[in-house]
């Protein structure tokens, strides 16, 4: 008998984290590797919020603190929600973890009752449907094609909603696509969802900040305030600011919900690092006069990929909104015959054909939840950006019938 629990079955490794391993791996065996899997910042965390860190710890601030969160961190967070979404919480209803990923992972648990469903838009970030069967619910996915720009539309949305939906997903700027909901596309969304008083929503914002070409980011509970009883709103400080190590992400809810998280988290984790609540508060407060220079950069990226991807034989590259993915069709490549004569399936015998021939290293479409794509993460030296894609375009144009 196997010590594993059978939970552990219906669940996979990260796909995106095992890219970025075996690109690590192969560039430590001497292979030139251009790694575009990670969704991490090449950018450096703020000097003015490493300082923090380093006073936090002269102060002797190397004990536990509060369970989800200390007082310091949450006060920062409430007048960030209030300053820049327009949200009013107290202290009481936000919520701190060990990253967004345990405070997304930390709201499913808490929720989430055997045939439940959870309703994901996708293209998806991989860790959400693992997530929501590991807490004993079901996925629902919702197709979002690309002619739609990869956005949920409200239509689709109100047909995937059952009387067994206890949360709906909503991932803007996305991951993996980089589309974003401007307020009209979002209001759509939340006038179906004022409809359906039993579903809760689940607002992933991680990317709030990464949106370029004039782009206004919107929240589901600013646009529609009456969602705010029954919406957790997500974000982090790991992409904006460059802090994926310090591992601290957020959220604001109902009172009932963020109580309900702090429980699952005081069994698992207990608080998270002292040191990173005192950088994560030193970046929420401190000058924010960087972004809009890193987002810049962001964007020439952005415009690079796109550009030169658009010269790939068998490619067709969407321009995004936001984040710093973009999620090219290789529609035109399935099929077609690499030079050591393997036949092109799928994305992730693409994705694999780029790795060996070429050594870049993507992450195939189907572990976002739609083919035939891939996903590209510009969060990368603009340098390494052109060599990869022009490798890519090499390796497209060696294809063949």
């Amino acid at each position: 008998m196997s010590i594993v629990a059978t939970s552990l079955g219906r669940i996979k490794p990260s796909p995106t984290i095992a890219v970025s391993t075996l690109a690590a791996e192969l560039k430590r065996q001497g292979r030139d590797v251009i790694g575009l899997g990670a969704g991490e910042p090449d950018f450096d965390t703020p000097d003015f919020v490493k300082e923090a860190a380093i006073a936090a710890i002269r102060r002797g601030e190397t004990k536990y603190t509060a369970v989800d969160g200390t007082p310091e961190l949450k006060r920062a967070i409430v007048a960030k929600f209030n300053r820049e979404n327009g949200l009013d919480y107290g202290i009481d209803e936000v919520t701190v973890g060990s990253g967004g990923k345990q405070v997304l992972y930390n709201a499913f648990m808490a929720t989430l009752n055997p045939g439940d469903e959870v309703v994901i838009p996708a293209p998806y970030w991989v860790s959400y449907p693992d997530m929501v069967l590991l807490a004993g619910g079901t996925p629902v996915f919702v197709t979002c094609p690309e002619q739609t720009g990869f956005k949920l539309r409200a239509e689709d949305l109100d047909a995937a909603i059952t009387p067994a939906t206890k949360w709906v997903v909503l991932n803007s700027p996305n991951n993996p696509t980089g589309a974003a909901y401007d307020e009209r596309e979002l209001r759509a969304l939340t006038d179906v969802l004022v409809r359906h008083t039993h579903v809760w929503v689940m607002s992933d914002d991680m990317y709030e900040h990464l949106v370029y070409g004039g782009f206004r980011f919107v929240t589901p509970a600013q646009v529609e305030p009456r969602l705010r009883p029954r919406t957790l709103t997500v974000n982090g400080v790991s992409k904006a600011y460059a802090m994926t190590g310090w591992r601290i992400g957020y959220a604001g809810g109902p009172k009932e919900l963020i109580k309900a998280i702090a429980k699952v988290q005081s069994q698992s984790t207990s608080n998270p690092c002292s040191i990173s609540q005192a950088a994560a508060a030193a970046a929420l407060e401190g000058d924010q006069g960087f972004l809009p220079e890193r987002n810049r950069v962001f964007e020439e990226r952005r415009d690079l990929v796109v550009r030169m991807l658009s010269d790939a034989p068998g490619l067709r590259c969407h321009k995004p909104e936001g984040a710093f993915y973009v999620y090219p069709s290789c529609a035109g490549a399935i099929g077609r015959c690499t030079p050591q004569g393997s036949v092109i399936g799928d994305s992730e015998t693409f994705a694999r054909y780029l790795l060996e021939s070429e050594g870049v290293a993507v992450v195939h479409g189907s572990a976002f939840g739609m083919d035939p794509f891939f996903r590209i993460s510009y969060a990368t030296a603009t340098e390494l950006l052109e060599e990869a894609c022009r490798r890519i375009i090499r390796a497209c144009e060696a294809l063949h019938d």
